[in-house]
């Protein structure tokens, strides 16, 4: 990696604080939303199994309705697209999509494959396994758009204040997904004040605890 692309990246870790205040009326090109959709589907997740859906709320009607929903938050109205981060819990239903394709191109054997799925397949048996991955995995994903958007010139902000039966029902989301949380994205208003962080003496363990 080259320093400046170093130094990029950096700077946009540093850089993205959470946004309440957005530009009303701002439409975001399509472009833009497109880049930002498919950097987020490059995030990383167990098996390659993709545990998201994104469900892209940029219809100020549904907005709307979303509002109440999200406890009047403001920036549910006031951003130019609410972006819900799902996560699949029915994510094995992936795999063949995914190994598929690769034993196809001559990337895995097929047994290797097979041995994949058998495994991914076992550990779903389990229902806490699947709604932890989807969890987890969307969240990598959520964690990704949001780093995305600084990068493109927008602002975000995660919101977990919401109801997540009743968004479950306005929005009709199918049982296979689990609402995992809403991040806004727009221009914003105001600049972002950072919370601070606590120094690292504080948040990290060498080796054992």
């Amino acid at each position: 990696m080259s320093t400046q692309v170093q130094s990029d990246v950096l700077k946009v870790l540093q850089d993205r604080h959470s946004v309440k205040q957005y530009q009303t009326g701002h439409k975001m090109p399509k472009a833009d939303l497109e880049q930002l959709l498919k950097s987020t589907s490059q995030a990383p997740s167990s098996w390659n199994l993709q545990h998201w859906k994104l469900l892209v709320i940029d219809d100020q009607a549904q907005k709307e309705k979303l509002l109440p929903i999200a406890y009047g938050q403001k920036q549910i109205i006031e951003s130019s697209v609410v972006i819900a981060i799902l996560g699949d819990l029915e994510a094995n239903k992936n795999a063949e999509l995914v190994f598929g394709p690769a034993v196809e191109a001559g990337f895995i054997p097929k047994e290797l494959k097979d041995n994949l799925i058998a495994q991914i397949e076992g550990a779903y048996q389990n229902p806490q396994v699947a709604r932890d991955e989807a969890i987890r995995n969307a969240s990598l994903a959520a964690m990704q758009l949001m780093i995305a958007a600084k990068a493109l010139g927008y602002d975000t902000c995660p919101m977990g204040g919401y109801d997540a039966g009743k968004f479950v029902e306005a929005f009709n989301v199918p049982a296979r997904f689990v609402p995992v949380m809403l991040i806004s994205v727009g221009l914003a208003a105001a600049p972002a004040r950072s919370g601070g962080r606590l120094p690292l003496d504080q948040i990290t363990v060498s080796n054992s605890f």
